[in-house]
């Protein structure tokens, strides 16, 4: 009897060592990106083999952004932790040491074309919130997205070696589509005349933007929308904006509009519509997806600057430092808040 029991003793062996390997492989890679647009990215590259969470989610200001518990917990079980880097994410350390989390955490900005911060220098009188060296909105040029690509590729075949393959060829379908996407916007920027190519926006998100293709951005804030900006450096944007003959203006997706409304009121310039900097948009909107994003901004900044008719000059009354210093002060009185709170999204 001992004779018949050994052969199946060591079928179901066999059979449960078999389940067990499709079992490992049924269980998707547990993914975290720190923002929406490396999320939309790394569902690109990862498919159905990964399980992605997303602690900043889209229309959402990762400059200001507080960590929840559900946080440290979806840290806890991760894989593998994907991140801009470039002292964007600046909850980050602290919420990765409360997780207990041993997954490796990838910058994604490692390999791309950096801007050297121009914070100190920018003249606006902002009180920073620092990001160290470098302008860490890499993503904003579609060159430095592919490097982003083929990153997210490397770390999660690192992590998945089984679906390395399939990690592989969906990076290389998507940075083709990235790679067409270059080239449009590139066209589109090359078409605009040289004395429309300066733009104002809310903060200093699009840098890289500029730098690819050729377009000039002058911030309301720093580089972080937590940058405060004085009355005096507000002066001194306006001032810099009707001297340079400013094309257009935006507001954008993750700052509140009190602060650009009024400054187009002073320059005369009408707010053009929003752009889209540190974060997607929601479903069904118009940057839900990077190629989305990439895609609006720029076909906003090209419609705006042929319809804004006429430049800051032509229309804009004087605006002197007085009457900028009393703006300050009537805003805080009539919004019960310092310069400091203009740029953020009111809170529904």
């Amino acid at each position: 009897m001992t004779r018949h029991l050994r052969p199946a003793a060591l079928l179901c062996s066999i059979a449960f060592t078999l389940f067990s390997g499709v079992q490992a492989q049924a269980r998707p890679l547990q993914v975290v990106a720190s923002f929406s647009i490396i999320a939309d990215m790394a569902r690109h590259v990862g498919g159905d083999r990964i399980q992605l969470t997303t602690l900043v989610g889209p229309d959402s200001d990762i400059h200001a952004y507080e960590p929840r518990p559900s946080d440290a917990m979806s840290l806890a079980r991760a894989d593998v932790v994907l991140v801009n880097g470039l002292h964007l994410e600046g909850f980050l350390p602290r919420l990765v040491r409360a997780s207990g989390s041993r997954a490796p955490v990838v910058e994604l900005s490692r390999g791309t074309e950096l801007l050297e911060s121009a914070e100190e220098e920018d003249g606006h009188g902002h009180a920073h919130h620092h990001h160290g060296k470098y302008d860490p909105h890499a993503w904003q040029s579609v060159r430095n997205a592919q490097v982003y690509v083929k990153n997210i590729q490397q770390a999660l075949c690192a992590a998945d070696r089984q679906g390395c393959d399939t990690y592989r060829a969906n990076a290389q379908a998507y940075l083709g589509e990235l790679r067409a996407l270059d080239g449009e916007i590139a066209t589109m920027m090359r078409a605009i005349p040289a004395g429309k190519r300066r733009i104002i926006t809310s903060h200093d998100g699009f840098g890289h933007f500029g730098h690819a293709y050729g377009i000039t951005f002058l911030g309301a804030e720093g580089l972080s929308t937590q940058s405060e900006p004085s009355a005096a450096g507000i002066a001194a944007l306006i001032s810099q904006a009707k001297e340079q003959k400013v094309a257009a203006i935006f507001a954008e997706n993750i700052t509140d509009t009190r602060l650009i409304q009024r400054i187009a009121a002073e320059t005369g310039l009408r707010v053009q519509g929003t752009l889209y900097s540190d974060a997607l948009s929601g479903a069904g909107g118009p940057a839900s997806t990077y190629i989305d994003m990439m895609r609006h901004n720029a076909n906003a900044i090209r419609q705006a600057v042929g319809a804004a008719g006429h430049s800051v000059t032509e229309a804009a009354p004087a605006v002197g430092y007085a009457n900028l210093s009393h703006f300050s002060k009537s805003f805080r009185d009539a919004h019960g808040m310092p310069p400091s709170q203009w740029g953020r999204r009111a809170e529904a």
